[in-house]
């Protein structure tokens, strides 16, 4: 069979969810004469635009409700309101981490008017993006393993580098919130974000409120591990009481009124 170009594949994923409900990544593999680590891609950026859900193994559609109210514009609005929130918790000088992914990305141009900022990441694409600020911040790299999935540097020699400083604060991402247990991610790879919790005197988790109630299996960052975490304002009161009971401050960014007019 020949081998798809992304486009193809990803409209034939989307078909193939319509039609059946539900797709597995062993499946999609297999019907487009790829690689697993590239469907999860696939399926990454499909839920990045509102198109589907992320399960463990796979995807299923989003409610109809969801779709209405989560298109790319309106995911990537609801991010920018949450890097804002996070970026007032951001003071001159400080020693910050800044973990891969969408949404702690959109912290970077926040960072603009901060002087003196040290920042760690295992991301190119943070580092690339600190590179444009004017006030170009210190860089600082953990090196390591280059993981496909998550676009980023694991590994023992990462943990090693993270080790060897102390920070002020870990922004992090997150695939999902537990209001139980803390939060979750499809990464297999999560023993370095455990280690940026550890070298760090403030965890900050940068999270939708629609990753709310995802069923992952994979347990990132218990709540005790956890100082704060800056939502939307989409969040249930209910939920933003039960995690603030553990611990945790719960900032939930507010939404332009334009932008909540759309969903």
């Amino acid at each position: 069979m020949q081998k798809r170009n992304t486009q193809q594949r990803r409209r034939a994923i989307i078909e193939k969810l319509k039609a059946e409900g539900e797709v597995s990544v062993e499946l999609l593999a297999k019907e487009n004469n790829t690689s697993e680590v590239t469907i999860r891609k696939d399926l990454s950026a499909l839920e990045a635009n509102g198109l589907l859900l992320r399960k463990y193994g796979g995807a299923v559609p989003l409610a109809r409700e969801q779709v209405l109210g989560t298109g790319e514009e309106q995911v990537s609005k609801r991010k920018l309101a949450i890097a804002k929130a996070a970026a007032w918790l951001i003071r001159d000088h400080n020693r910050i981490i800044v973990d891969s992914g969408q949404t702690t990305a959109c912290l970077l141009p926040e960072l603009c008017d901060k002087q003196g900022l040290i920042v760690m990441t295992n991301s190119l694409e943070v580092a690339n993006a600190l590179r444009e600020l004017e006030n170009e911040p210190t860089l600082l790299m953990t090196g390591g393993t280059w993981d496909q999935q998550s676009e980023a540097f694991q590994g023992q020699l990462a943990e090693q580098v993270l080790r060897a400083y102390n920070f002020d604060q870990l922004f992090i991402g997150a695939d999902g919130i537990d209001p139980a247990r803390g939060t979750t991610t499809y990464n297999e790879l999560y023993t370095l974000s455990r280690v940026m919790a550890e070298v760090a005197r403030e965890v900050i988790v940068m999270a939708e409120s629609e990753k709310l109630g995802r069923k992952i299996h994979n347990l990132e960052l218990g709540w005790e591990e956890i100082d704060t975490l800056v939502t939307d304002d989409k969040l249930p009161v209910e939920i933003k009481h039960q995690i603030q009971s553990q611990g945790v401050r719960v900032i939930c960014a507010k939404l332009e009124k334009e932008t909540l007019a759309k969903g």
